[in-house]
Protein backbone atom coordinates (compact mmCIF):
# COMPACT_ATOMS: atom_id res chain seq x y z
CA UNK A 1 0.00 0.00 0.00
CA UNK A 2 1.47 3.44 -0.96
CA UNK A 3 1.27 6.45 1.28
CA UNK A 4 1.37 9.89 1.26
CA UNK A 5 2.39 12.56 3.54
CA UNK A 6 -0.47 15.35 2.34
CA UNK A 7 1.98 18.05 4.47
CA UNK A 8 4.95 17.57 2.55
CA UNK A 9 3.88 17.18 -0.77
CA UNK A 10 1.64 20.27 -0.10
CA UNK A 11 5.03 21.78 0.86
CA UNK A 12 6.58 20.70 -1.98
CA UNK A 13 3.51 21.63 -4.48
CA UNK A 14 3.73 25.11 -3.28
CA UNK A 15 7.09 25.33 -3.71
CA UNK A 16 6.86 24.25 -7.97
CA UNK A 17 3.50 26.73 -8.20
CA UNK A 18 5.92 29.72 -7.06
CA UNK A 19 8.32 28.92 -10.00
CA UNK A 20 5.50 28.13 -12.84
CA UNK A 21 4.22 30.91 -14.76
CA UNK A 22 0.86 29.35 -14.31
CA UNK A 23 0.79 29.94 -10.41
CA UNK A 24 0.14 26.18 -10.40
CA UNK A 25 1.26 22.79 -9.46
CA UNK A 26 -0.57 19.22 -9.44
CA UNK A 27 -0.09 15.78 -8.82
CA UNK A 28 -2.02 12.83 -9.44
CA UNK A 29 -2.32 10.77 -6.19
CA UNK A 30 -4.57 8.03 -6.97
CA UNK A 31 -6.26 6.94 -10.75
CA UNK A 32 -5.36 6.30 -13.96
CA UNK A 33 -7.93 5.21 -16.70
CA UNK A 34 -8.03 1.85 -14.73
CA UNK A 35 -9.62 3.60 -11.86
CA UNK A 36 -12.97 5.19 -11.16
CA UNK A 37 -11.93 7.04 -8.57
CA UNK A 38 -8.94 9.75 -9.44
CA UNK A 39 -7.63 12.20 -6.62
CA UNK A 40 -5.06 14.73 -7.34
CA UNK A 41 -3.76 17.46 -5.43
CA UNK A 42 -3.75 21.30 -6.81
CA UNK A 43 -1.69 24.21 -5.14
CA UNK A 44 -2.29 27.41 -6.62
CA UNK A 45 -0.37 30.65 -5.76
CA UNK A 46 -2.87 33.54 -4.15
CA UNK A 47 -4.30 35.49 -6.47
CA UNK A 48 -3.96 32.55 -9.43
CA UNK A 49 -6.67 30.38 -10.90
CA UNK A 50 -8.68 27.37 -12.91
CA UNK A 51 -10.51 29.44 -14.91
CA UNK A 52 -14.22 28.53 -15.46
CA UNK A 53 -14.13 24.48 -17.11
CA UNK A 54 -17.02 22.27 -17.03
CA UNK A 55 -17.64 19.96 -14.12
CA UNK A 56 -15.45 16.48 -14.42
CA UNK A 57 -18.98 14.18 -12.99
CA UNK A 58 -18.96 13.23 -9.33
CA UNK A 59 -16.61 15.21 -7.72
CA UNK A 60 -15.51 17.31 -4.13
CA UNK A 61 -12.52 19.84 -3.25
CA UNK A 62 -10.69 19.19 0.26
CA UNK A 63 -8.91 22.37 0.93
CA UNK A 64 -5.49 21.08 2.74
CA UNK A 65 -4.27 24.60 3.30
CA UNK A 66 -5.22 28.48 2.46
CA UNK A 67 -8.42 30.20 1.01
CA UNK A 68 -9.94 29.37 -2.54
CA UNK A 69 -13.74 30.37 -3.77
CA UNK A 70 -15.20 28.15 -6.18
CA UNK A 71 -17.67 29.79 -8.16
CA UNK A 72 -20.33 29.30 -10.70
CA UNK A 73 -22.16 31.83 -12.96
CA UNK A 74 -24.37 32.51 -10.19
CA UNK A 75 -23.38 31.16 -7.11
CA UNK A 76 -19.76 31.12 -5.17
CA UNK A 77 -18.44 29.23 -2.10
CA UNK A 78 -15.22 29.77 -0.05
CA UNK A 79 -13.17 26.80 1.45
CA UNK A 80 -10.52 27.49 3.78
CA UNK A 81 -8.11 24.81 5.67
CA UNK A 82 -10.26 21.12 6.31
CA UNK A 83 -13.47 22.19 4.22
CA UNK A 84 -14.26 19.78 1.97
CA UNK A 85 -17.02 21.66 -0.93
CA UNK A 86 -19.42 19.76 -3.47
CA UNK A 87 -18.50 20.55 -6.85
CA UNK A 88 -21.54 21.08 -8.93
CA UNK A 89 -22.27 19.80 -11.83
CA UNK A 90 -21.76 22.74 -13.99
CA UNK A 91 -19.44 25.06 -15.67
CA UNK A 92 -16.91 26.67 -12.46
CA UNK A 93 -13.47 27.76 -11.23
CA UNK A 94 -11.34 28.04 -8.86
CA UNK A 95 -9.56 31.25 -7.17
CA UNK A 96 -6.44 30.99 -4.27
CA UNK A 97 -7.38 34.00 -2.18
CA UNK A 98 -3.85 33.27 -0.65
CA UNK A 99 -1.73 30.14 -1.28
CA UNK A 100 -3.47 27.24 -1.26
CA UNK A 101 -3.55 23.58 -1.72
CA UNK A 102 -6.61 21.03 -2.38
CA UNK A 103 -7.25 18.01 -2.84
CA UNK A 104 -9.45 17.15 -5.63
CA UNK A 105 -11.64 13.55 -5.73
CA UNK A 106 -13.59 12.63 -9.31
CA UNK A 107 -15.49 9.73 -9.83
CA UNK A 108 -14.95 8.94 -13.28
CA UNK A 109 -17.11 6.85 -15.55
Amino acid sequence: MDATRLPELVDRLLTTAHSASSGRAAQTLYGSADHRLRQTVIALVAGNRMADHESPGEASLQILRGHVTLSTATEKWEGIDGDLLAIPDERHGLVAQQDSAVLLTVATS
